[in-house]
């Protein structure tokens, strides 16, 4: 919906009953070109993460076209994808046979869904499914770069058993993905290039390992948000995924990805009490409409459950919100600044940045899309559940 002006943009907002999730779309299209123009000087392409977003409406902005790669973190949300048209889709978690069908069944209507694994069991599975129904399901091993989570060593001999055990069945290898998951405990840029370096050389050692066993790995697939824009060479790397940088958040706030000002989901919410005596103020978004997520606790400055900013998006960087019930949350000032309630009155709205977006955004089923250059209001449905 296109309006007249700005003023009746801030209307329309105003109409909406809070807590909802709002998206300044000038941001999310910024965040989206920033990590496009990083990776554009590599020869790789960008398999961005659906997880994060989970939306439907969202997709004309984030891939060129229907045959664009993708990374889910759900068959729901490859369910979705493929429903509407999209075909090359990377279920990133460790598949178990029991998913198998579901898998299948969206390979049968013309996709190619690829799965990950990292144990010799996985890929037995996958042959003995494919086998009971002649089919084939391309994979990928899972490696892993920093002992973060999942996967195995690159030079584990495991992996060519593996690759080998699959090639040898009806699955099918197809290459190796492995994810930086202790970059999100970086501060700083050499830090964070430090860990996206160590991402290539671990993927790339993997390759060559295979290779040197005449097994041809057709995809090297890395990523995270933190080393997806710290990468200094991609040499051999055939794809990055990152999920997160479409909205960023507190925590990528907190790894120096990105700056407060680049957040592009908040969750709008309503003072609805004061205590004056203990310097609070009540807001109807508790961690229903927040999520519970304290992934700033461990760094450097402790953002609670969310930072405030007022109605112009403007920083207010003396407030927090400092605890959370199911629904409503107590904003309290984290520095010696006292808050002032006279300035927030009973009906003033505020906006909450997310310490984890992806955590934030699944406790609503839409997302409210403001651009304030074209003047235009859109609703985003989001895809819920597995």
């Amino acid at each position: 919906m296109k309006v007249k002006t700005k003023h009746d943009l801030d209307k329309k907002k105003r109409a909406l009953d809070t807590p909802f999730l709002a998206v300044d779309k000038i941001k999310f299209l910024h965040n989206i070109k920033r990590l496009n123009r990083i990776l554009s000087g590599f020869n790789t392409h960008l398999r961005p993460h659906f997880k994060t977003i989970r939306s439907i409406e969202a997709l004309p902005y984030l891939l060129t076209d229907k045959q664009s790669p993708i990374t889910v973190s759900t068959i729901k949300e490859a369910q979705s994808l493929v429903e509407t048209g999209y075909t090359n889709v990377l279920y990133a978690v460790g598949i178990v046979e029991d998913k198998l069908d579901r898998i299948h069944a969206l390979n049968k209507q013309g996709a190619s869904v690829m799965v990950i694994l990292d144990s010799l069991n996985q890929a037995l599975s996958i042959n003995r499914y494919c086998e009971n129904n002649n089919c084939s399901i391309n994979v990928l091993i899972e490696i892993d770069c920093d002992g973060h989570r999942g996967g195995i060593a690159p030079n584990d001999p495991q992996l060519i058993t593996i690759a080998d055990t699959l090639n040898q069945g009806q699955g099918r290898f197809f290459g190796i993905l492995t994810h930086a998951g202790e970059s999100y405990h970086c501060v700083d840029k050499t830090s964070l290039q430090q860990a996206a370096q160590n991402e290539v050389d671990q993927a790339r050692l993997a390759a060559k390992k295979l290779l040197e066993h005449d097994i041809n790995c057709q995809v090297v697939s890395i990523g995270s948000t933190p080393t997806a824009h710290n990468y200094t060479e991609l040499e051999g790397i055939t794809e990055v995924r990152a999920g997160v940088y479409t909205f960023f958040d507190l925590v990528m706030t907190g790894i120096g990805v990105c700056n407060t000002n680049d957040i592009a989901a908040t969750v709008v919410a309503t003072v609805i009490g004061h205590n004056r005596e203990k310097g609070w103020l009540f807001i109807d978004a508790g961690w229903m409409a927040l999520s519970a997520d304290k992934g700033t606790a461990e760094q450097s400055k402790d953002c609670g459950y969310g930072l405030v900013a007022n109605s112009d998006s403007q920083l207010l960087g003396h407030m927090q919100v400092i605890s959370a019930n199911q629904e409503h949350g107590i904003v309290a000032s984290a520095t010696a600044q006292a808050i002032n309630h006279d300035d927030f009155p009973i009906g003033t709205r505020l906006h909450i940045l997310p310490n984890h977006a992806c955590a934030t955004t699944s406790m609503h089923t839409s997302y409210h899309v403001f651009d304030h250059l074209e003047n235009t209001y859109e609703t985003w449905n989001r895809i819920q559940g597995w």
